[in-house]
């Protein structure tokens, strides 16, 4: 060990300037993934859906290992290529840097646009490492296809953001729903599409996140892009591979959902054992054939690299010595001051602890017992949610009556609520009905949305609730919600948008760990339908020991 270190001792005295550069580059970039992947790593055990970022750090090793096959002095990039390289991920380190600070103060280090932030910071950092380690002066590994899949390894390791996730996954799941049901009619199995619901007379099946196939998608395009960078040097047989592997995905996902419906129509327990089993199975067969296909594709020809030079060579061959001065001392100006920030931010982020709040009892906030002539059903089956809404605690409770005209009255209260250290407020406003109802076959109209100041109709208000208006098969609903974040109700925004996340934070400033609720009442009629009811009241008030205004007390 000590003539191992002497010797690398000895290596790096004899580097030139703009070898130390790349080298104290690399170096700060090499321990800012080593950070990111300790920060994404409980990310990682957690959702199913980036499992494979456990490969990560392993896979951009490999890639750099690639990237230095044919590495000479003299045919790297020239100083021109170098400092507009660095401009452009200096650039993106920076703002990626900033930006991600700005969500972890607002909401948290663990919040969706943080993690992916950061891995935008870490992608830049490895940018900028690679562009002066490929630099003429250096020539430690080649540019190309390798350096830039370690970007994509980074990106796809991490929680895609918000936006693009909802997209990908409901656009996912309508697909594999209609294909479902389209396949079955072609082989002569009756079955109705509601939603995401298949059904199938005897049984219903439920098309969920889970089942859309995102993590099968993101998985496999991932191993394409690492095995065209690892094993393939031609470009069309890169494009073919990578082009194969989102398609090949998709297809063995629709095989898998194909056949969990045909189990459950045959009676067979799909939930557990089956459904993840599959999943994993269908995985794993994926990214095998896609290995396959990229040994089949593999030229058998070797490609040797150029014999190394030494600095005269690199010297005479690589232009003049100062080329490499602007882009190397940007380079690493950037990374320098990104971990210095991170520093100072760290630094002065107090560990809050979450302070365990009682828990409010639902079920006695919300009656069980309506008024006469009103019935009342508990939905039962709600701890089905747990795991995406991150709670328990849960309360779903329709009330309904017949009215002297011959028509039903039913209105639908729904209350969850989060103690301080259960989830982040922009997880929380992610589960909006307009988020969530489409998925089970509802509409969203355009009109009838915006902010309100519910009467009760005692004299009392309700506060400025949030409306939304859906439709499904022509039955019209009308959704009243409150997010309330330490009792205080909070300004509706969306989720899926930075720029809206980021009026939040400087409206706001720093937001703590804090208990939440979540308050939806919905109607079959309009506000007034049910604001001269007693038991709206009463239930309005119950509900107001959440905080907020549902007391009655505020508008």
């Amino acid at each position: 060990m000590s003539w191992n270190l002497h010797t690398l001792r000895e290596r790096v005295a004899g580097w030139s300037p703009a070898e130390r550069a790349a080298g104290a580059t690399c170096g700060l970039a090499g321990l800012g993934l080593l950070a990111w992947a300790a920060r994404l790593w409980p990310e990682w055990e957690t959702n199913p859906d980036l499992s494979h970022g456990f490969l990560a750090v392993p896979a951009v090793g490999l890639l750099w290992l690639r990237a230095r096959e044919g590495a000479s002095a003299g045919r790297g990039l020239g100083p021109g290529a170098q400092l507009a390289l660095t401009a452009v991920a200096g650039a993106g380190l920076l703002g990626a840097a900033l930006l991600a600070t700005a969500y972890a103060v607002a909401m948290d280090w663990s919040a969706v646009p943080t993690l992916f932030l950061l891995s935008a910071a870490i992608g830049a950092g490895l940018v900028l490492a690679a562009t002066l380690a490929a630099g003429r002066e250096v020539a430690w590994i080649r540019p190309g296809w390798p350096a830039l899949v370690m970007v994509a390894v980074v990106l796809l390791s991490s929680p895609l953001p918000p936006a693009t996730y909802a997209k990908l996954t409901m656009g996912l799941q309508e697909a594999i729903t209609v294909g479902v049901v389209e396949a079955l009619r072609f082989f002569g199995v009756p079955a109705l599409r509601s939603g995401n619901v298949i059904n199938l007379g005897t049984t219903s099946v439920g098309v969920e996140e889970a089942c859309s196939g995102v993590r099968s998608l993101v998985s496999c395009v991932l191993a394409g892009l690492v095995l065209s960078a690892i094993l393939l040097r031609s470009p069309w047989r890169r494009a073919v591979l990578v082009g194969l592997a989102g398609p090949l995905a998709l297809a063995t996902n629709f095989a898998r959902s194909l056949t969990l419906t045909l189990l459950a129509r045959n009676g067979v327990d799909i939930a557990g054992a089956w459904h993840d089993g599959l999943g994993y199975a269908v995985l794993g067969v994926t990214t095998g054939l896609l290995a396959a296909l990229a040994f089949a594709l593999e030229e058998k020809a070797t490609v040797s690299g150029e014999p190394a030079a030494g600095r005269e060579e690199r010297a005479t061959r690589g232009g003049p010595r100062s080329g490499w001065r602007p882009a190397s001392a940007g380079a690493l100006a950037c990374v320098v001051s990104v971990t210095v920030w991170f520093g100072y931010v760290a630094a002065r982020t107090e560990a809050m602890p979450a302070v365990a709040g009682e828990v409010p009892p639902l079920a006695e906030l919300v009656p069980a017992k309506p008024d006469a002539g009103w019935e009342v059903a508990t939905r039962g089956d709600l701890e089905r949610f747990a795991e995406i809404l991150q709670t328990g605690h849960l309360l779903e409770r329709t009330y309904s009556k017949i009215g002297d005209d011959g028509k039903p009255t039913r209105f639908t209260v729904y209350v969850a609520w989060w103690p301080a250290d259960g989830a982040s407020v922009s997880t929380v406003a992610a589960h909006t009905p307009e988020a969530c109802w489409p998925g089970a076959g509802w509409v969203a109209q355009p009109e009838g949305n915006g902010r309100l100041d519910l009467p009760i109709g005692d004299g009392r208000r309700a506060g400025e609730a949030e409306q939304r208006t859906f439709v499904n098969q022509g039955r019209p609903q009308r959704v009243w919600y409150w997010h309330l974040v330490a009792g205080r109700p909070m300004r509706s925004f969306e989720p899926r948008s930075w720029r809206e996340q980021l009026r939040v934070f400087f409206e706001q400033g720093v937001a703590r760990k804090q208990e939440q609720a979540f308050v939806r009442i919905s109607c079959n009629g309009y506000w007034s339908v049910g604001a001269d009811v007693p038991v709206v009241g009463v239930v309005l008030g119950g509900l107001g020991r959440l905080g907020g205004p549902l007391g009655g007390g505020g508008g």
